[in-house]
């Protein structure tokens, strides 16, 4: 029997999306399905909707839970890390909040930025002892993480837990080729790409239409037409406040369509947000403060899609179109897939440095987690990538050695935070964060000063 342990399972629908694309697959259709959470209500809600789930695909499934981490962890074969260390109250709205009384305003803060630096920091050394438990109960356990910050996330463990098998998964990839296609009115079954890079920011190297004759044909020409014309990109079906401009203005200039959305992509550059150009705001429709937004919005429709769960008599099966199931099948069964998932940087991309995140095509079989190697990235991607990459080096060091120097120098090389304030107010915010985030961040990393309201 394969056993799933969920870290953090009380994201109910969450895990109910990829529990269901578990089950759903034959070979798997009788799996364990261990549910570890620390908030006992979340947990109980999780466990009655998956183990309806369970029930709807015919009940053949075992559904445990467990406050206790190490038990949740003993013996399994896969770990599923979906848990936010702080949640959106308070951690989230602290991210943003300080930054706001030094003029810093952000979109999402939960991969880069001063922002992304704090969630790191938070969220690291929890996964950490994750790491440190499978060592002990489950060494040889695939983790299956979709914690952000990313990057962070997996260089960090990388680094210090070499010998753990692991994967961060993203579903920007896949998400952005389903969006293309749709501008493009093309069925994305009928496109193919190759995509490379670090999480949030790696790039279809090729995207492609297959023609009537067989041959394929580049669509970079009729995005960036379809762009200068005004007919792309299209409204966004999923968030009206994200018209996605600031990818397809990027594409102009570097030849090359970014995997991650506009919102995301405009505070990892110093070109979009200016406190002093509210024209730019205007111009590519960047929506400030977007994640607590989306945080508010996520937590009430989550809240009654689960209340409505709980009392239905059968769950509802939909595909999530996320990396999860596919990797788990192909382990358990051998039958290969490819999906793009974040490793450590061993030779995975030459062009950036060892040991980093990066996000490549990686077959999946029977033997694992197999990451491919792409050495044909265009000089000015990999230049933009490593603006990002010095920023999750320096958090990722301040981690391991315990420095929090290191926390001010990321912050100080951090694109977006660098273009909008000077040294001594990029000192002063996050020593004001570091206050702030108080006992959320491991000892070393508290400052002793007064915590901000």
């Amino acid at each position: 029997m394969t056993k799933i342990t969920f870290i953090g399972a009380g994201s109910a629908v969450f895990t109910k999306n990829i529990a269901g694309d578990i089950l759903s697959r034959p070979a798997l259709a009788n799996a364990e399905i261990r549910l570890m959470d620390i908030n006992p209500e979340r947990l109980a809600e999780s466990e009655i909707i998956v183990g309806k789930l369970a029930q709807t695909l015919g009940g053949k499934a075992k559904v445990r839970t467990f406050s206790n981490q190490r038990q949740a962890l003993d013996g399994t074969d896969f770990v599923v890390c979906c848990f936010q260390v702080g949640g959106y109250d308070p951690c989230t709205i602290t991210d943003f909040e300080v930054p706001k009384k030094f003029g810093l305003r952000q979109t999402i803060a939960d991969t880069l930025g001063i922002g992304g630096i704090m969630r790191g920091i938070r969220t690291v050394p929890h996964l950490w002892s994750i790491c440190e438990d499978m060592l002990q109960v489950a060494p040889n356990a695939i983790m299956l993480q979709y914690v952000n910050p990313m990057a962070i996330n997996t260089w960090a463990m990388a680094a210090k837990y070499p010998t753990i098998k692991q994967v961060g998964l993203c579903h920007s990839v896949q998400g952005t080729a389903y969006e293309l296609a749709r501008d493009l009115d093309i069925p994305v079954s009928e496109i193919r790409y190759k995509a490379a890079g670090i999480n949030h920011m790696a790039f279809y190297t090729t995207f492609e239409h297959r023609q009537a004759d067989g041959s394929w044909k580049n669509l970079y020409p009729d995005l960036v037409k379809g762009y200068r014309e005004g007919r792309f990109p299209k409204p966004s079906h999923w968030n009206p406040r994200c018209p996605n401009k600031v990818r397809y203005e990027m594409l102009t200039r570097l030849g090359y369509f970014v995997t991650e959305s506009s919102e995301h992509f405009a505070e990892y550059t110093p070109w979009f947000i200016k406190r002093d150009r509210p024209d730019l705001i205007e111009k590519f429709g960047i929506p400030l403060d977007e994640y607590p937004k989306r945080c508010i919005e996520q937590i009430a429709r989550w809240k009654r899609e689960a209340e409505s769960l709980k009392n239905a008599d059968k769950v509802e099966v939909k595909e999530s179109h996320e990396y999860a199931s596919q990797i788990v099948n192909s382990v358990v069964t051998g039958e290969p897939s490819v999906i793009y998932g974040n490793h450590g940087n061993r030779g995975f991309i030459p062009q950036l440095p060892e040991g980093c995140a990066v996000e490549v095509p990686t077959l999946v079989d029977h033997m694992g987690l197999q990451p491919t190697v792409v050495h044909d990235i265009p000089p000015q991607l990999i230049a933009l990538m490593r603006t990002n990459i010095n920023v999750q080096e320096l958090t990722v060091q301040a981690l391991l050695t315990e420095n929090v120097e290191h926390v001010y120098h990321a912050a100080m090389l951090d694109p977006h935070t660098g273009a909008e304030l000077d040294l001594q107010q990029i000192w002063d915010l996050t020593t004001d964060l570091l206050a702030a985030h108080g006992d959320w961040l491991p000892e070393w990393a508290r400052v002793k000063t007064t915590k901000v309201a």
